[in-house]
C-alpha cells in the first residue's frame, strides 16, 4: 500500500500551503475576531480555481481526486478553518450537480460555479431537523410548471452568496418511507419569498456566514428539480455527504496539525524552572500523544479518500475518518491549550481559536453519535469487514 502523495498532489499541497502562509495567516486572527468577511481571500481562491475543485474539466473545473480535496482542506484549515467552509459546502453542491444534474443544469451552472463567478451551498438542516433529514418540514407543491416551496432552513453556510442554493424538500409529504417523497430543488435566491433572516452567532467557525433563511411560497421552475425526477433527493444528498465527511475529516486534520505545531513550537521556546518546558516529561507525553493521533487521523482520512477515488462505496470509511479525526482535533486543541498554560486562554495566541473551531467538526456533517450508529450498521452489514 502506497501512503505517499503523488507528485501532482505534493505540488498542490505546496501551492496551497504558500497561499495560506501569504494570504490567510497574516489576517486570520484580526478578521476572525472582528467577524469580517474575507472577500479578498475568496477572490484569490477563485483565481486559483479552488471553486472548481470537484467540477468536471469539461465545465472548466479541476476534477480533483478526493485525496487532493483532502489535502486542500487540510492545508487551508491549518491557517483558518473558517475559510475552508466557504469552498466546503460549495464543492459539495458542485459535486452533486455534476453527478446528478440534467445536461441543461450542468451547462447552466457548473462553468460559473467553477470560476467562482457564482457560489453555492446546500440547504438541508432545519430548526426541527438536523441529522434526521427525513424529518424535514419544508415542502414543495407542484403548481403547473413550477413548485411552490414553503419552509425554513438553518445553519446554512454561504446562504447570502449561494446562486443557486440546492434545497432539500418534500415533494410528496405522504410518501412512506419518507425518503421516497424527497427531492432537491436548485433555488434562485432572487426569487420572491426567499429571504435570509439573519447570520447566526457562533462560538467559532467565523469567516463564512452561517444563516437562517425562510422560503415563503417561493416559486421554483420544475426544470430546477435536480436530475429531473422526483423522489431521489435524499439519495443525492447522502451521496454528497459521503464526500463531505472526507472534507470535514480533512479540516479536522488541519486543525489538529496546527494545534500540534503551535504546542511543539511553544514548548521549545517557553522556559520554566530554568529549562525549556519541552524537557519536562509531562509535556513530552502530551506532544507524543498528539503526534500519534494526528498521523493516525491523517492516514484514516487519506484512506477514506482513496476508497472514494477507487469508485468504491465509502460511507463506512468516510464515517470512520470524520468521527476519529474530529475528536482528535478537539483533543489536540485542548492539549495545545494546556501546553501553553495561561497563554492558551488568550486571544493573542492561535490555540484559543483552534479550541473554538474544533467542536464544529464533531457536530457538522452528521453528529459523531449519529455517525457511530451508521458505522455500526455498516460493520454489521459487512460482517465486520473493513478495507
Amino acid at each position: 500500500m502506497d501512503f505517499d502523495l503523488s507528485d501532482e498532489q505534493r505540488l498542490l499541497r505546496d501551492t496551497i500551503r504558500s497561499f495560506v502562509d501569504a494570504e490567510i495567516r497574516p489576517v486570520a486572527r484580526e478578521w476572525e475576531e472582528s467577524g469580517r468577511y474575507p472577500h479578498e481571500i475568496v477572490a484569490i481562491m477563485a483565481e486559483m480555481g479552488l471553486f472548481g475543485l470537484l467540477v468536471p474539466e469539461e465545465f472548466g473545473g479541476m476534477a480533483a481526486d478526493m485525496v487532493s480535496l483532502a489535502v486542500v482542506f487540510e492545508e487551508i484549515s491549518r491557517g483558518w478553518m473558517g475559510i475552508a467552509g466557504i469552498i466546503g459546502s460549495h464543492s459539495l453542491s458542485c459535486w452533486m450537480i455534476a453527478q446528478f444534474g440534467t445536461a441543461e443544469q450542468k451547462t447552466a451552472y457548473l462553468p460559473a460555479l467553477a470560476s467562482g463567478e457564482r457560489r453555492t451551498g446546500i440547504g438541508l438542516t432545519e430548526p426541527g431537523a438536523g441529522s434526521d433529514l427525513q424529518g424535514i418540514a419544508t415542502t414543495a407543491r407542484r403548481d403547473g410548471d413550477h413548485y411552490v416551496v414553503t419552509g425554513r432552513k438553518t445553519w446554512i453556510t454561504n446562504a447570502r452568496h449561494a446562486d443557486p442554493l440546492p434545497v432539500l424538500v418534500k415533494t410528496d409529504s405522504s410518501a412512506r418511507p419518507a425518503h421516497r417523497g424527497m427531492s432537491v430543488l436548485l433555488v434562485d435566491p432572487a426569487s420572491p419569498g426567499f429571504e435570509v433572516l439573519r447570520d447566526l452567532p457562533k462560538l467559532g467557525y467565523r469567516g463564512p456566514e452561517t444563516c437562517e433563511l425562510v422560503l415563503d411560497d417561493v416559486r421554483v421552475p420544475a426544470t430546477s428539480l435536480l436530475g429531473g425526477t422526483e423522489g431521489r433527493g435524499l439519495q443525492q444528498v447522502l451521496a454528497a455527504l459521503e464526500k463531505g465527511r472526507i472534507n470535514i475529516a480533512a479540516r479536522a486534520v488541519g486543525v489538529a496539525q496546527e494545534a500540534y505545531d503551535q504546542a511543539l513550537r511553544y514548548a521549545g521556546q517557553r522556559e520554566a524552572f530554568g529549562q525549556k518546558i519541552s524537557g519536562f516529561q509531562a509535556v513530552q507525553l502530551k506532544l507524543a500523544d498528539m503526534a500519534m493521533k494526528l498521523q493516525a487521523a491523517r492516514l484514516l482520512t487519506y484512506w477514506a479518500a482513496s476508497q472514494a477515488d477507487a469508485g468504491r462505496r465509502a460511507d463506512l470509511e468516510s464515517g470512520l475518518a470524520k468521527v476519529y479525526a474530529s475528536e482528535v482535533a478537539q483533543e489536540c486543541a485542548f492539549t495545545a491549550m494546556q501546553v501553553h498554560g495561561g497563554y492558551g486562554y488568550s486571544k493573542e495566541f492561535t490555540v484559543e481559536r483552534l479550541y473554538r473551531d474544533a467542536p464544529l467538526m464533531v457536530i457538522g456533517e452528521g453528529t459523531n453519535d449519529i455517525l457511530r450508529t451508521v458505522i455500526a450498521e455498516s460493520l454489521i452489514s459487512r460482517r465486520g469487514m473493513i478495507g
